[in-house]
C-alpha cells in the first residue's frame, strides 16, 4: 500500500512554500559560511551555519513528502525542523557566556559565571534535544505514537523552562554596565556594540520561545488535532 502525504499530515501541503524555505535557508547558510570566513569568527559561531543547513534539508524532506510520502522521509523532516532551534539556544547561551568572560567580571552569582552559563546550558539544551529527537521518531509509528508524543511535550517543556530562566540572565547582563561587547567598525562604540548584541539575544530568544510553545500545544493538541491539521499555523511559527 502506498503512502500518501494525507496519511502524515492530515493534510496535502502546499508546493512551493517548502522548496521556497529550502532556497532561503540554503542561501543564509552560504552568506553565514562567507561572513564567518571574512571576520575569522570563531569555530562556534558555525553552530548557525550548521542550523541553517538542517532548516533548508528538513524542508527539502517536506517538499518530497507532498508526492512520495513514506515514513523514513517524514521522521528526517520532523527531525530537521524541529532540533535546529535547539542549536540555536546554544548559540545564544554560547554569545552570552562570552560576553559575561571577556567583561572579566568576578560574580558572586554562580548563574553569571561564563563556566556555569554555557555548560549548564548546554546540557540542558542536549538533553531537551534527546528528548524531543527520541518523540519525533516515535511519532511517526502509530504503535508508539502515543508515548512519542508525551516525551516530546517533555523536551519541549524542559526547554521552555530553561528559555525562561536564560531569559532572567540576558536581562542581567543587558542592565549591568559592567558587562562590555567589543565594538566593530560598524558600531560607534562599546555601548552600542553591546545594545545590538543584546537586541539581537532579545529577539531570537523571544521567537525560540513562541515557537517552543507553539510545538508544545500543537503535541498537546495531538495528531490530527486543529493546529497540528492547519497549514498555516505551521508556517505561522516556522
Amino acid at each position: 500500500m502506498t503512502n500518501s502525504a494525507l496519511d502524515y499530515f492530515t493534510y496535502i501541503p502546499v508546493h512551493g512554500a517548502p522548496e521556497a524555505a529550502a532556497v532561503v535557508f540554503a542561501a543564509l547558510a552560504v552568506i553565514l559560511v562567507v561572513q564567518s570566513i571574512n571576520t575569522m569568527a570563531a569555530r562556534w559561531v558555525y553552530i548557525l551555519v550548521g542550523t541553517a543547513i538542517a532548516e533548508s534539508l528538513g524542508y527539502v524532506f517536506r517538499a518530497i513528502c507532498i508526492d512520495h510520502a513514506s515514513l523514513g522521509l517524514f521522521i528526517c523532516m520532523n527531525l530537521f525542523l524541529l532540533l535546529p532551534p535547539n542549536a540555536l539556544a546554544l548559540f545564544n547561551y554560547k554569545a552570552i557566556g562570552e560576553v559575561v568572560r571577556k567583561s572579566g567580571i568576578r560574580s558572586h552569582r554562580f548563574w553569571l559565571r561564563p563556566r556555569f552559563i554555557v555548560w549548564f546550558y548546554f546540557a540542558s539544551d542536549i538533553f531537551s534535544f534527546l528528548l524531543q529527537s527520541t518523540g519525533a521518531s516515535m511519532t511517526a509509528q502509530e504503535d508508539t505514537a502515543d508515548t512519542g508524543k508525551w516525551i516530546c511535550i517533555g523536551g519541549l517543556a524542559i526547554q521552555l523552562a530553561f528559555l525562561t530562566s536564560f531569559s532572567g540572565i540576558i536581562i542581567a547582563v543587558m542592565r549591568n554596565p559592567l558587562y562590555t561587547v567589543d565594538k566593530s567598525p560598524r558600531d560607534e562604540d562599546s555601548r552600542s556594540a553591546k545594545r545590538r548584541v543584546m537586541m539581537i539575544m532579545v529577539v531570537t530568544t523571544a521567537l525560540l520561545y513562541v515557537r517552543s510553545v507553539y510545538r508544545l500545544i500543537e503535541f498537546i493538541d495531538g495528531y490530527g488535532g486543529k493546529i497540528y491539521s492547519a497549514e498555516w499555523a505551521f508556517w505561522g511559527c516556522f
